[in-house]
């Protein structure tokens, strides 16, 4: 048996690339920063990395409306959100408003990260580091707070086959 032991030498298109990652369910996150203005968006990139340290990360376009406000923050909090507030989520990804005033149930946090109410789970993370790559960038962050149960919803809202849904647990 032969192991191969270079990279292929071309990447899967991007149209191919997008149905692949759509047979993957991700849970849906709302990132907020500070700022003027202040701003977040909707995500599904978010992952734990570390337990020690505590680490997360998420991934955000620099092409993004977003990005100049998490390029700048040191703070960035990460909202869980429940399977009933696909709402949230909408408003967090459309483009050419103003989604924390859209959204309006909010309240600033520490070095005035926008804090939304009513989500599954919440972390208050400081930025610590940024890692370009290819046209998104990485960004590291080690949760300094966090609380939970603070919706009405047990159950996280995901993502997947390009439509948000709730999961069925098996008893």
């Amino acid at each position: 048996m032969t192991l191969q032991t270079t990279a292929p030498t071309a990447a899967v298109d991007a149209d191919l690339f997008r149905q692949l990652l759509r047979r993957h369910a991700a849970a849906v996150v709302v990132i907020t920063a500070p700022g003027e203005p202040a701003t977040g968006f909707t995500a599904t990139s978010f992952t734990s990395v570390s337990l020690d340290p505590p680490l997360v990360s998420f991934c955000l376009a620099r092409t993004a409306s977003a990005w100049p406000a998490v390029e700048a923050a040191d703070t960035v909090a990460v909202h869980v959100l429940g399977q009933e507030q696909e709402h949230v989520a909408r408003t967090f990804s459309a483009r050419g408003i103003d989604r924390l005033a859209e959204h309006g149930d909010w309240r600033p946090g520490p070095d005035g990260v926008p804090l939304l109410d009513g989500v599954l789970a919440r972390l208050v993370c400081r930025v610590v580091d940024r890692v370009r790559a290819g046209d998104h960038t990485i960004v590291l962050a080690s949760p300094l707070d966090g609380e939970h149960g603070l919706g009405e919803s047990e159950t996280p809202l995901v993502y997947h086959a390009g439509r948000y849904a709730g999961l069925r647990h098996a008893d």
